[in-house]
């Protein structure tokens, strides 16, 4: 499938930096959707993952994953769910663990290639859809990648292909970016999320993990090497990044799969770009967009244009199919 190189979408006038691009969605875009129903999904391990459903009574489903402390509810979540439902999908958005508002039940939170999880919401909802599409933001869109990859010989037959947005696929360097002077506000704001879910775990497995050290803390990378990976089972971050990094799993994946990373996000590292190798790949598509931001592609429209190029591709498929 072809590389492009976007330089037809510009952000709206005010927002004038990728800063801007970035936190203006987050904080104030408001999409106006009906309440979904949740569902609780217990797993064969004993935890459990909330699903939020939005039906149309439509054979088309659309799965999507959240980013980094996110949830079902975020507005890059709801957007694309609000333009799936207006083109008579059906729209499901889960939580990873801890993620629902309600604390998981085990030791381990999520991770950005817990790809089981994925597979278990998959298999769940797929039992009365013909069609299935994916799309996934930034640690979900790794953890996505990752799943089309290693998932890529027993992928169940109704998934169609994906879309994925401003996505780390090359874990380790996106963490280094990350903690650079001009993304301190970020790395903050993930750093309070993640270290105040340590206590409330903490109260209830006081010996998971080394709780002194994990609020002590100061980089994204330091608390991934305290928490993140002993409790999942990795030797440390590296271990842990060098593992889950979705980059090494490109090459596998076998259904039409579109990466949109803009140069301008403000936390994705120069390996997050992979030009050479989408040129040579017959199912992904990958488009460098000049603007962006990390999950912002704002217009000022009633969707973003993120959200046309996911429905687009989808669309295209089924077209093709």
């Amino acid at each position: 499938m072809p590389y492009t190189e976007n330089k037809t979408y510009r952000p709206p006038f005010f927002l004038f930096n990728r800063h801007l691009e970035t936190i203006y969605p987050a904080l104030f875009r408001k999409v106006k959707i009906t309440k979904p129903k949740r569902e609780r999904l217990e797993l064969a391990d004993g935890d459990f993952l909330d699903l939020d459903w939005y039906k149309k009574e439509s054979k088309k489903l659309v799965i999507i994953n959240h980013g980094l402390e996110g949830s079902s509810d975020r507005a890059y979540v709801l957007g694309i769910v609000k333009i799936f439902l207006d083109n008579k999908w059906d729209a499901l958005a889960w939580n990873f663990r801890g993620c629902s508002g309600e604390m998981n039940r085990l030791p381990r939170f999520y991770h950005s290639g817990e790809t089981g999880d994925l597979n278990n919401v998959i298999l769940h909802a797929g039992k009365t859809y013909d069609t299935i599409f994916l799309v996934g933001f930034s640690l979900g869109g790794n953890m996505m990648l990752k799943y089309l990859g290693e998932f890529s010989d027993n992928l169940p037959r109704q998934i169609c292909g994906a879309s994925t947005f401003s996505v780390p696929i090359q874990l380790y360097d996106s963490c280094l970016e990350i903690m650079k002077p001009h993304n301190v506000l970020y790395q903050k704001r993930f750093l309070n999320n993640l270290k105040k879910k340590a206590l409330e775990k903490n109260k209830m497995f006081p010996d998971a993990f080394d709780i002194e050290r994990v609020m002590q803390a100061s980089t994204i990378m330091e608390f991934d090497d305290s928490l993140t990976a002993p409790v999942h089972g990795f030797a440390g971050a590296e271990d842990y990044y060098k593992k889950n990094s979705s980059l090494q799993f490109l090459n596998k994946i076998s259904v039409p799969t579109l990466l949109i990373n803009a140069k301008n996000d403000p936390m994705l590292s120069e390996n997050c770009y992979p030009v050479e190798l989408s040129k040579n790949h017959e199912f992904l598509f990958f488009e460098k967009w000049n603007y962006g931001g990390h999950v912002g592609f704002s217009t000022n429209s009633a969707h973003y244009k993120s959200e046309e190029k996911a429905m687009d591709f989808a669309e295209n498929l089924i077209n093709e199919q």
